[in-house]
């Protein structure tokens, strides 16, 4: 027993371990961007298509990598994508001009495709049936933790040491982490069709017919979530108030690790599709207090209703790879990476209609669009629920 919960603990330390790196790597080109500008003597839009480029990249392959996964083996697949992870880094550190480090930051795109749903599959499958979204959050917020934590440290190294030492760390990193990826998931069961999975195998030779609609839930989420975080620097800094945009960025970051892991432990004991739905619902309600709090221009009553957004928005995320996996468990590589792909093509649209949005109806109107946005993946997720419990029964009788 004793072997047993050492060899689990150890799975999810080297999982939370490597979400961190990749989660990192992406993160910290934000902060290195004016010493990249600097070095290759490009403007601030040219490293953020280094940025496009890594997204990009990531969300065409993803599925396709999940899909291998799922044939050839998820352990195989993972470590060959953190070795790969680790050569575009190295490039990427000695990139001599800026096209070649577009080019390393696409290949880095794709080795990231490999990593992330791979963990998340194997990760599915090793844990207590009753604690999988538990699990799920834990490792998710090795994600989340590099985006307060491991980008400012690779800040720091950039500004004593040069940007290269950041990727060169990681370079470093991901080998030992393909090391013990390759150890730590040897004994990794074949997980086993669920009853809900048996409903889609019977209406599609096998192929999850419900997954595509859990998949648009997410990106719909993803979209709700990001309309708000991504211009938040932006339209606090518009007001001139030093102190909103540091304070209200920590909120979201508290907000968003507490949520995941409080969204994995509800699912797992109220059920993920109940927690989804109800976590959906929640956001939405929160995210259009937000929509009327932002023209109070009181930043501290602004940061904790974000403070309770991002609380309730980010339970989502594992109650939602839950269920993934528990209706399609011999598809999970796939489906998570078509988990991860709606989540990167969410924030790029976020990203792309946000700016004008705003400019046409002003950020307060930008947070009533998403919070309806998040309302309709709510009324999605409560009918993707409905039909699977049918499905279910269905198969029962």
């Amino acid at each position: 027993m004793r072997t047993r919960n050492g060899g689990a603990k150890a799975r999810l330390v080297t999982a939370w371990l490597t979400q961190f790196v990749v989660g990192t790597d992406l993160f910290v080109v934000s902060p290195l961007m004016p010493r990249l500008e600097q070095h290759f003597s490009v403007s601030a839009g040219a490293v953020g298509m280094t940025l496009t480029a890594f997204s990009l990249a990531y969300l065409v392959t993803a599925p396709l990598l999940g899909r291998l996964a799922d044939r050839v083996g998820r352990r195989r697949v993972l470590v060959v994508s953190l070795l790969l992870f680790s050569v575009a880094n190295v490039a990427t550190a000695l990139a001599p001009n800026y096209p070649l480090l577009v080019v390393a930051r696409v290949v880095a795109g794709v080795a990231a495709a490999g990593t992330g749903p791979t963990v998340y599959a194997l990760a599915s499958a090793t844990a207590p049936a009753n604690r999988r979204a538990t699990h799920l959050a834990l490792v998710g917020s090795g994600l989340l933790s590099a985006l307060w934590a491991g980008a400012p440290l690779g800040d720091v190294l950039g500004r004593h040491l040069g940007w290269q030492s950041v990727f060169a760390v990681l370079a470093f990193s991901t080998v030992l982490l393909a090391v013990a990826n390759w150890r730590v998931w040897r004994e990794v069961p074949v997980p086993s069709s669920s009853a809900e999975a048996a409903v889609g195998q019977r209406r599609g030779a096998g192929r999850p017919r419900g997954g595509p609609v859990l998949v648009v839930i997410t990106a719909l989420w993803a979209l709700a979530v990001y309309l708000l975080y991504t211009f938040l620097g932006t339209e606090l800094t518009s007001r001139g108030d030093s102190t909103a945009v540091p304070l209200t960025l920590v909120a979201y970051g508290v907000g968003a690790v507490t949520g995941s892991m409080l969204g994995g432990r509800l699912a797992d004991r109220l059920g993920p599709a109940r927690l989804a739905t109800g976590s959906l619902l929640a956001a939405a309600v929160v995210e259009a207090l937000a929509a009327w709090v932002f023209h109070l221009d009181r930043a501290w009553l602004f940061a904790l209703v974000v403070l309770f957004f991002a609380l309730a928005a980010y339970a989502t995320f594992p109650a939602q790879q839950r269920r993934l996996f528990d209706r399609y468990p011999q598809s999970a590589g796939a489906l998570m990476g078509w988990n991860n792909s709606a989540l990167f093509c969410g924030i790029s649209v976020a990203g792309a209609v946000g700016a004008p949005l705003s400019d046409a109806l002003t950020f307060s109107g930008t947070l009533l669009i998403a919070a309806g946005i998040a309302a309709l993946a709510a009324v999605a997720s409560g009918v993707a629920g409905a039909r699977a419990v049918a499905g279910a029964g269905a198969v029962a009788s």
